[in-house]
């Protein structure tokens, strides 16, 4: 069987709001314009990405590489495997490489001396605390290289493909790249896998042998619903941040890189957290276990199958955009029967113009058998003319 990609037109009612090709050329980065260089706008309820500009460019991560090292840790923590109790050791490397000795972000930690994992995560949340991230790295994988492959391994598991990360911390170092929209997707997976850990991000300030630093995330102290998430700086790739709020039932997160100076980036992700809560209003697509379209069946005993969403189908666009949205079940296939009902076998793709704004998987709405023989080999025949042209 040759398989390649197939599309299906969506069901063109959707309310009176898809419209089957794009009704213009403008483009997202019309609708809004900001002074960094790579963004994307999410909303979290959703998954509607609202808004993007060099999005997947790879860029050093800088400190913004701590919300993966905090995904490692909130995952064991979930688990079982580490508890907050738990304490670490402060290595000579640790404490040379991310102490006070070093003269980047810390906690102050003193050599030889032992700390609480909560303590720790405190101090790498709220401090930027490049010790605190290398004392946990050590502890739980016996050296930074080693659980440098592990915020890799965990990126790939949450879906994040271009990621790569050299050590714990987000200091310089070769090959170390992130995406805005994967930092986004991160942002928004600690909030929604991790709710209670994910409240630290939430706290101003944090004293640690005897030394109390504040947060240095400026959205928390604007009064704007702000509870996340990190802000990074490199030579490389200037002044970076993620940030998320949370008004009227909604989470906006915004990933930004590339800006000039710290006033810049407090400005920019501000900017575009308030205009993505006023610009965009929700509807309605589908509603759970609605029918949206038909997939094309191999050697089953129908020819198609129907598809449905498992929950209340939500899209947010903008006010004065509605005309330009588009949609697409997109499959690999046809698909082999048989099909149980339930099994994901497409996505409904929702584009904005040209940009990609939401995929959400469709699953089979009733179970379809193998057909007779005959069925299959006519099946097998029509693949093979299909894959000649």
């Amino acid at each position: 069987m040759t398989t390649r990609i197939l599309a299906q037109i969506v069901l063109p009612a959707l309310f009176g709001l898809v419209s089957l090709l794009a009704a213009s050329g403008q483009s997202n980065a019309q609708l809004f314009e900001t002074r960094a260089q790579q963004a994307v706008l999410l909303d979290a309820n959703t998954g509607t990405v609202l808004y993007t500009k060099n999005a997947d460019d790879t860029v050093p991560p800088a400190s913004l590489a701590k919300m993966m090292t905090m995904e490692v840790v909130f995952n064991a923590l979930k688990s079982g495997r580490l508890n907050m109790d738990d304490e670490f050791l402060v290595s000579e490397y640790a404490w040379r490489t991310g102490g006070a000795v070093s003269g980047g972000s810390t906690m102050f930690a003193e050599l030889n001396s032992s700390i609480r994992l909560e303590d720790l995560i405190k101090g790498v949340i709220v401090q930027s605390a490049n010790d605190g991230c290398i004392i946990i790295a050590e502890g739980m994988a016996g050296s930074e290289d080693n659980f440098a492959r592990l915020m890799t391994e965990r990126a790939r598991n949450i879906g994040l493909e271009k990621s790569v990360f050299k050590n714990s911390t987000g200091l310089p170092a070769e090959g170390q790249v992130v995406t805005m929209r994967e930092l986004a997707k991160l942002a928004n997976y600690l909030q929604r896998e991790y709710p209670d850990l994910y409240k630290l991000y939430s706290l101003r300030e944090f004293t640690w042998n005897k030394i109390t630093q504040r947060n240095r995330n400026p959205l928390l102290a604007m009064g704007i619903g702000a509870d996340g998430v990190k802000t990074g700086f490199t030579e490389e790739s200037g002044y970076a941040i993620v940030g998320s709020v949370k008004r009227d039932g909604r989470r906006l997160i915004a990933a930004l890189s590339g800006m000039t100076d710290e006033r810049t980036r407090a400005e920019e992700a501000r900017k575009i957290l308030d205009w993505g809560v006023r610009a965009f209003e929700s509807y309605e697509l589908f509603k759970k276990d609605e029918l949206i379209g038909n997939v094309r069946l191999y050697g089953g005993e129908m020819l198609t199958v129907p598809v449905t969403v498992r929950e209340d189908l939500e899209i947010l666009l903008p006010i004065t955009e509605r005309d330009r949205m588009k949609a697409r079940v997109v499959y690999q296939g046809p698909v082999k029967a048989p099909v149980r009902a339930g099994d994901q076998i497409a996505a409904l793709k929702i584009w904005i113009g040209d940009d990609l704004s939401q995929e959400t998987p469709l699953y089979a709405a009733e179970s379809v058998g193998k057909g007779p023989i005959h069925r299959q080999a006519l099946d097998a025949m029509s693949e093979l003319v299909l894959g000649w042209f």
